[in-house]
C-alpha cells in the first residue's frame, strides 16, 4: 500500500524528510508546505536536492489541507511557538489527516504534556477520526524505545541511564544552539533550556514513559546541570565563539524512585572537542548514545550514527525523520487520538533494503 504524504516545512529535519519521502517506495509525496515566500513555487525535488518531481512548494495552507493526504510530516520548529505548532497540527487532524510530528517535544509522552494542548489535539483527532504521533531521536527512540526494549532482557533493573554524548558544532540550527541552549553566551547568561522546569518539559516525558513501561511510580523528577567555558576563541559553521563563553553543557533529568535517581536521561554536549575533557567522551570517532542498565545482568548498548557525509548530526536528523516516516502504516492503522511509543508495534524499515 502506498501512503499519500504532505511534508510541512523544509528546515533541518524537513529537508531530509522531504528527500526520504520522495525516495521511499511506500510513500507518495503529494504536497509541500513552506514558510518562506521565496521557496513557494519551487519544485519539491529541487529543495530536496534530487531533481524535479512535479510537486511545487506552497505557503497556502488551505490548498495543502484540500489534498486530503493520509499523513502530514510536521517538522516545523515548535520550541519557541508551541501554541502555533499545536494549532497547525489541529488543522490537519480536524481535516482527517494523520499527523507525524517532531515539533512539540513534550508530546512524545502525551500524558506528560500541557493538558490544554493535549485536550485541543484530542478534540481535533476525535473530529477528524485521525491520529497524532510525536517522536524523533532525542526525545524519541534513543531514550524511550531502545531502553524500554533493553529492559525486557534483564532479571532485575536497578537503574537506567541514557546518555547523548555529541559535539553540536555542525548542528545547523542557530536558534537552538545559541538561544535555547546558550552556547557562545556569557557564563552568567541563563538560556531558555536552563530555566526551571524546561528540562523536565522536554525530557520528563521520556523518563515518565520508561517508568510507565516498567510499571513503577516516580517520587519526583529532578533537574541538574553544569556548564563549561572555552579557554580559547574558535569558529564553528554558524559563527564565532569567544574565549570565556559557554562551549560545554551537561545536564540530567532524573526520575527519582525510593529517594534515589533510578531513570536518568543525560546530555553531554560540546561545540569543541577539547572542552570539559573530564566529562564522558564519545566512543570511537563520532558521538552518539549510550544506554546503561544496571541490574542482573547489567547491559550497555552504544548507538553510533554517521551519515554518508561523515557527520553524526546529519545522521541524527535522518534518524529523526525516519523514526516517523517508517511508522506511517502503524499510525494510519491506529485508533484516533494521541499516540506514544507505548501505543505502537515495532515499525521496521519496510522495503528499504537496497
Amino acid at each position: 500500500m502506498t501512503y499519500r504524504v504532505v511534508q510541512f516545512s523544509t528546515g533541518n529535519v524537513g529537508r531530509l524528510a522531504l528527500r526520504a519521502i520522495i525516495e521511499h517506495p511506500d510513500l507518495e509525496l503529494v504536497g509541500l508546505w513552506v514558510h518562506s515566500e521565496a521557496k513557494a513555487g519551487t519544485d519539491a525535488g529541487e529543495l530536496a536536492g534530487v531533481g524535479p518531481v512535479g510537486i511545487l512548494a506552497t505557503n497556502d495552507l488551505d490548498a495543502i489541507l484540500a489534498l486530503q493526504a493520509d499523513v502530514v510530516m510536521h517538522t516545523a520548529t515548535g520550541d519557541l511557538r508551541p501554541d502555533e505548532a499545536v494549532a497547525e497540527m489541529c488543522r490537519f487532524l480536524e481535516a482527517g489527516t494523520n499527523v507525524l510530528s517532531t515539533s512539540v517535544v513534550s508530546l512524545v509522552h502525551p500524558a506528560s504534556a500541557d493538558p490544554a494542548a493535549v485536550a485541543r489535539l484530542e478534540a481535533a483527532c476525535a473530529e477528524g477520526g485521525s491520529s497524532c504521533f510525536t517522536s524523533g531521536i532525542d526525545p524519541g527512540f534513543a531514550n524511550d524505545l531502545l531502553p524500554i526494549v533493553l529492559s525486557g532482557f534483564v532479571q532485575r533493573v536497578d537503574t537506567i541511564r541514557v546518555q547523548e554524548i555529541l559535539n553540536y558544532a555542525t548542528y545547523m540550527q542557530p536558534e537552538v544552539l545559541f538561544e535555547t541552549m546558550g552556547f557562545a553566551k556569557p557564563m552568567d547568561h541563563t538560556p531558555l533550556l536552563l530555566l526551571p522546569g524546561v528540562l523536565t518539559l522536554a525530557w520528563g516525558g521520556v523518563v515518565r514513559m520508561i517508568a510507565a513501561a516498567l510499571d513503577i511510580e516516580l517520587d519526583e523528577i529532578r533537574e541538574v546541570h553544569e556548564r563549561r567555558a572555552t579557554e580559547h576563541a574558535f569558529d564553528i559553521a554558524l559563527g564565532h565563539v569567544d574565549a570565556g563563553t559557554v562551549a560545554g553543557l551537561r545536564f540530567e533529568v532524573q526520575g527519582i524512585v525510593a529517594g534515589r535517581p533510578a531513570i536518568i536521561v543525560e546530555h553531554v554536549t560540546r561545540i569543541h572537542d577539547d572542552v570539559a575533557p573530564d566529562w564522558p567522551q564519545p566512543g570511537g570517532e563520532h558521538g552518539g548514545y549510550v544506554i546503561r542498565i544496571d541490574g542482573e545482568p547489567s547491559l550497555e548498548c552504544e548507538l553510533r550514527i554517521t551519515a554518508s557525509d561523515g557527520d553524526e548530526n546529519t545522521g541524527g536528523l535522518i534518524c529523526t525523520a525516519m523514526r516517523l516516516l517508517n511508522a506511517v502504516p502503524a499510525v494510519v492503522a491506529a485508533p484516533p487520538g494521541l499516540l506514544s511509543t507505548l501505543d505502537l508495534p515495532v515499525t521496521p524499515g519496510r522495503h528499504l533494503l537496497r
